[in-house]
């Protein structure tokens, strides 16, 4: 396999982690090797995009042979740096916050949330789901302890683009935003805006067209 240095598509960049799980659960079945339409089967996902985005980290596949299922899941390791755990703070443990304690991620994934901070928490600190949860006073002092570049928004849509702006003075690189506020932040940093009202709404949109195709047809 041969790496590259340009510039990978964002929406291909998107994808990545969904290629590595199902690559896991194909090795997970015992299957060697794997061609793009299998792997377009198993995904929902045109083959044509599928090598496409392949193209763009070099000769992962070989013509006739497909691709070698164990050699693509050590590339997108690689790539996703899942050998390495990064560090993530929650700031906000209402309902949403509460069941990322619960969750924090699984052994398939390669994050870890470390902290949480909440209004209700007291400045010392107190242990939810076997995370240290802290009074947003001590925000940055505790993430810049633990060395801590992403964090996971679920406060009260009025406190977002405030907490968002102490992020930045303190040189987090990510924020994972699950309130519906537009965050501004300097182009170093990096959002990703999860609005889960909007995404049911789509949901219930492409819905509602599936069925007025269906009774055309």
């Amino acid at each position: 396999m041969t790496g590259t240095t340009q510039r990978i598509p964002q929406a291909t960049s998107k994808r990545l982690p969904l290629y590595y799980r199902f690559l896991q659960n194909f090795a997970n079945a015992g299957k060697r090797r794997v061609s793009s339409s299998e792997l377009s089967e198993a995904m929902k996902i045109d083959a044509a995009t599928i090598r496409r985005d392949f193209s763009h980290f070099g000769a992962l596949g070989r013509k006739g042979y497909g691709y070698d299922v164990n050699d693509l899941l050590l590339f997108f390791r690689r790539a996703l740096d899942q050998d390495e755990e990064t560090d993530v703070a929650l700031i906000g443990v209402g309902s949403l916050g509460n069941a990322f304690l619960k969750y924090n991620f699984q052994k398939n994934h390669n994050t870890r949330i470390v902290v949480a901070f909440d209004p209700k928490a007291p400045r010392e600190g107190k242990m939810i789901s076997n995370i240290p949860v802290f009074h947003p006073d001590m925000m940055e002092e505790k993430i810049k302890e633990l060395g801590i570049n992403l964090v996971i928004l679920t406060v009260p849509t009025r406190a977002a683009q405030e907490i968002a702006d102490r992020m930045v003075d303190i040189g987090v690189k990510g924020i994972l935003n699950f309130t519906p506020v537009r965050l501004t932040a300097p182009d170093w940093m990096r959002i990703h805006t999860i609005d889960l009202s909007v995404e049911l709404q789509t949901l219930i949109y492409f819905i509602k067209n599936d069925e007025k195709h269906s009774q055309i047809e």
